[in-house]
């Protein structure tokens, strides 16, 4: 082996060797937060099962470290919180601090050079793409613009349920709740459907949402080639290759998305002459480019699509294996809505116990178990805790919402605990959409999905699960997933056959 070989070889290893013995040196005398023993280089990766999901090993870490520590990673440095105080100190006291995202080689290739708003580095850009989404997609006003969306989808899953009402057999009902989110969402974008209603429940069907999820999925923000840049240079399991397949085929859907309506402004406008969120886009050209219009889709695809799904998926499984509250709710809606119509937008204030229902679902089984991760941008002090710069932040929703602290029978699914509270304040105990600058502007359009869906379903048909009982096991990924699909059996009300 000639020198030059040697080197190149040995180069890599000395300077990361280096980096990490001039970190060391630089936090000795800092008051740290605790952590596990570590291991040379690696760190804590040793603690981390693949196999079990991350947010269960971080609450297993917290019960004994604390609701504040620390663990490395490779040469990333993280912090990790449970605690309302915490959180208080790090989205109040220090919100423009962690008001960043942490660079990674997922993101260098999935969020078009960072310019989709949720991996926006905080700055001018992201403010102006936050209040473009904003005013054009989840303001009071683009709310009710959309409401007829919203209610139209939900009875469009209704009708295609009422065709496997009162078989007798259990179907899949995370597939339709799938459909109606996504249809939701497309035809807010486009103005179009994602599945159609005749293909809902079919192979078709179920393909089409496959390949959707696959493309638009939440991300893995960070992986091994963060963790051990080195490992990115010799192309690992070919991860930054997968990545880049994975964004080219976005960018080919998202772009045919934007050509199609281009050509043709006027094919997929609503009856009331309504535009879509590419349409309106579309019209000022001079302010708002392709790339700034598929980041804009990306997010909302991204973000609003499997969670809401999810979220839904998850407060039907909590009804059906506690009949007390699904009767419950059951008599909210016939005293206050009746079966004259259905369930609108405008009703959703008359249901202040649907309501819990979703925030209790949200509590137990937040959709993003762990909030996108942040990144200090300068030191701060979190918890009385010295927090270098660089250390990126990662808040435990999970565990925060089963604190025993915080909530009383905190694994137990009972809506009433939310009575009397606007879930809102609840700030740093209940954080189903993170908090700070950085929190989810989608928030009242995902409660306004999920409580009109859901409130339909249960005014329109009677469910059961028969002699099986509803799998509440997860799988390992970025959101809280049921390892099994719920399946269910309905039979439509009598008093609701009107409405479908």
């Amino acid at each position: 082996m000639d020198q030059q070989t040697c080197f190149v070889l040995l180069l890599p290893p000395f300077i990361f060797f280096t980096i990490f013995i001039l970190k060391h040196c630089q936090n000795r005398n800092q008051n740290l937060p605790p952590s596990p023993p570590s291991r040379p280089l690696t760190g804590h990766l040793h603690l981390l099962n693949i196999k079990k999901p991350f947010h269960i090993i971080l609450a297993s870490l917290s019960s004994h470290l604390g609701p504040i520590f620390s663990l490395r990673l490779g040469c990333k440095s993280f912090l990790i919180i449970s605690s309302p105080s915490a959180v208080e100190d790090c989205f109040t006291t220090n919100d423009v601090v962690f008001a960043n995202r942490p660079s990674s080689v997922a993101a260098d290739h999935l969020t078009y050079n960072y310019s989709a708003y949720a991996w926006a580095p905080y700055g001018q850009l992201w403010r102006d793409l936050r209040r473009l989404t904003v005013v054009e997609q989840f303001s009071s006003r683009s709310l009710q613009r959309s409401a007829h969306i919203r209610e139209e989808e939900t009875l469009r899953i209704l009708r295609r349920l009422r065709k496997e009402s009162g078989t007798g057999r259990r179907f899949d009902l995370s597939h339709v709740i799938s459909a109606l989110s996504f249809n939701v969402r497309m035809r807010g974008i486009a103005g179009k459907l994602c599945v159609g209603e005749e293909e809902i429940g079919t192979e078709a069907g179920r393909e089409i949402l496959q390949s959707m999820r696959g493309m638009f999925s939440p991300i893995v923000l960070l992986g091994m080639c963060d963790y051990f840049p080195i490992l990115r240079w010799i192309g690992y399991k070919g991860l930054e290759k997968k990545a880049v397949l994975l964004q080219r085929k976005r960018d080919e859907f998202l772009q045919a998305l934007v050509d199609e309506i281009r050509q043709d402004k006027d094919k997929y406008k609503d009856e009331d002459n309504d535009l879509n969120l590419i349409q309106r886009l579309l019209s000022v050209p001079h302010l708002y480019n392709d790339q700034v219009i598929k980041s804009i889709i990306l997010v909302l695809l991204t973000a609003g699509t499997d969670t809401s799904g999810l979220t839904m998926e998850w407060a039907m499984s909590n009804l059906l294996t506690h009949p007390r509250v699904l009767r419950k709710l059951q008599q909210e809606i016939h005293q206050n809505i009746g079966h004259d119509h259905l369930i609108n937008d405008a009703d959703l204030p008359k249901l202040p116990y649907l309501r819990c229902v979703v925030n209790e679902t949200l509590r137990l089984h937040p959709v993003a178990p762990l909030l996108i991760p942040h990144f200090s941008s300068d030191r701060c002090r979190v918890g009385g805790y010295d927090i270098p710069r660089g250390t990126i932040l990662l808040v435990n929703a999970w565990a925060l919402h089963r604190g025993p602290v915080q909530w009383d029978e905190p694994d137990k699914f009972y809506p009433e605990r939310f009575e009397g509270l606007e879930a809102e304040r609840e700030g740093s105990r209940f954080l189903p959409f993170g908090m700070g600058r950085r929190a989810c502007p989608g928030a009242a359009m995902a409660m306004r999905t999920v409580s009109l869906a859901l409130g339909a379903l249960v005014q329109c048909f009677d469910w059961g699960i028969g002699d099986v009982e509803v799998d509440f096991g997860v799988v390992s990924g970025v959101t809280l997933r049921k390892a099994k699909p719920l399946e269910a059996m309905c039979v439509v009300r009598n008093e609701a056959v009107h409405l479908l």
